[in-house]
């Protein structure tokens, strides 16, 4: 509780929150999570992508993140294009206000340092620049907590992410490959760590038997055209995906396995609809899930998962269920290898049915020795977590954890 004479901490989140993303949002309920048990005197609101959502699902006050409504609509008139301008410049003035009234301002994990799906440096990159620079401009202290970066060829992109991470009061990663690509970019990481995804913090489903069918597979789907560099190939990119994807559900079918198809934000769903329609199979399911909870729960019923999206990732992972990834970036491929599955990635840009039912079949016959192996990984991965939430009190609120210090001694 706070002393009478003391002002609560005024602290705020930022980010594509409450927009579809369930792995985003796992993030914010993480970083929720640690605020309520750690620092309950916080008063707490958001600058977000989906401010209706953030507000109803997680009790917080919330403020759309911009003054235009169509900012991710692809602009082609006049007046589209000016009101897009003009909601840049409103934007500036909108994010330092908020910025000015915080003590403290969490960015929650995300891959808010990276390119590796189509991005424009006037969209998300602009609006961390103005979040970071108000911050120092304001005394407010910005952490980006347990981000995910990647080298980036897009000049504006790039030059607009290494001055927000510069611009930051505190920095982690959630793998290293993250905190190299900072690095290379010309960020002074030094002092900066790297933990666990923090969708890791969050609770796993209780230990039970299986509810699904026998022999289950959870198939996670994305609507994936490659990344920011592949623009000029992204449909090709996409049918190769989704052609590879539909004949390997369709050889678990023949083989008589039940496949659930999960996604991971609300984009995905055509690409469910496609292989519906093209594998016409009562042993075809699709799950609606909401949050990243929902997907722990129907991985967790599953004998193996086959998964594109990162947070779909992890939701199989600390659930301890066998998973095959359709690797699209590094941070998967750095994901697989933390958890000791290094061996069972598979390009999602060149996905070839055969050779991944090979890998799907050689998954499934180290299955309980590959169990044994996670719930051990996903103990270190929740003690690091602990260091990680213990270093952003001692970087964000010194005088909370001065006084939890004198508190604790003998």
């Amino acid at each position: 509780m706070t002393p009478a004479n003391e002002t609560p901490v005024r602290v705020g989140v930022f980010g594509l929150l409450g927009s579809g993303n369930l792995g985003n949002d796992g993030s914010l309920e993480a970083v929720l999570g640690y605020l309520r048990a750690e620092h309950p005197e916080a008063v707490v609101d958001a600058l977000c992508g989906g401010p209706e959502v953030v507000a109803t699902r997680y009790g917080i006050p919330a403020t759309r993140l911009h003054w235009y409504r169509g900012e991710y609509r692809t602009a082609s008139r006049a007046g589209a294009l000016a009101a897009k301008g003009l909601g840049k410049l409103v934007d500036a003035f909108r994010t330092a206000a908020w910025v000015r009234r915080h003590d403290v301002v969490i960015v929650p994990g995300m891959g808010v340092l990276e390119a590796t799906l189509p991005l424009r440096p006037w969209g998300f990159p602009y609006s961390l620049f103005l979040l970071c620079a108000t911050g120092r401009l304001f005394g407010t202290r910005v952490a980006l907590v347990g981000v995910g970066a990647a080298a980036i060829g897009n000049r504006p992109i790039r030059t607009l992410v290494r001055w927000s991470a510069r611009l930051a009061t505190y920095r982690s990663y959630r793998d290293a490959p993250s905190r190299d690509a900072m690095r290379a970019m010309g960020v002074d990481t030094a002092r900066d760590e790297v933990y666990p995804d923090l969708a890791f913090a969050l609770p796993t489903p209780p230990a039970s038997a299986p509810s699904g069918p026998p022999g289950l597979v959870c198939v996670g789907v994305m609507a994936f055209h490659g990344g920011n560099d592949d623009r000029a190939r992204a449909e090709e990119i996409h049918r190769r995906y989704l052609d590879g994807t539909i004949r390997f559900v369709r050889a678990l079918v023949e083989d008589g396995r039940p496949v659930r198809l999960l996604t991971g934000d609300g984009v995905d769903a055509p690409v469910v609809a496609a292989i519906l329609d093209a594998v016409d199979s009562p042993l075809v399911t699709a799950a609606e899930a909401s949050s990243l909870a929902d997907l722990m729960k129907e991985m967790a019923a599953a004998d193996t998962v086959v998964a594109i999206r990162y947070h779909n990732l992890i939701c199989a992972l600390k659930t301890g269920t066998p998973v095959l990834a359709l690797s699209y970036a590094a941070k998967s491929d750095a994901l697989m290898a933390q958890m000791g599955l290094a061996a069972y990635c598979h390009p999602a840009r060149e996905v070839d049915a055969d050779r991944l039912l090979e890998q799907f079949r050689a998954l499934e016959k180290r299955s309980a020795e590959l169990r044994r192996t996670l719930t051990e990984r996903n103990l270190a991965a929740a003690r690091r977590l602990e260091h990680q939430f213990n270093a952003l009190t001692a970087a964000l609120f010194p005088a909370t954890d001065h006084a939890h210090a004198l508190r604790e001694a003998p």
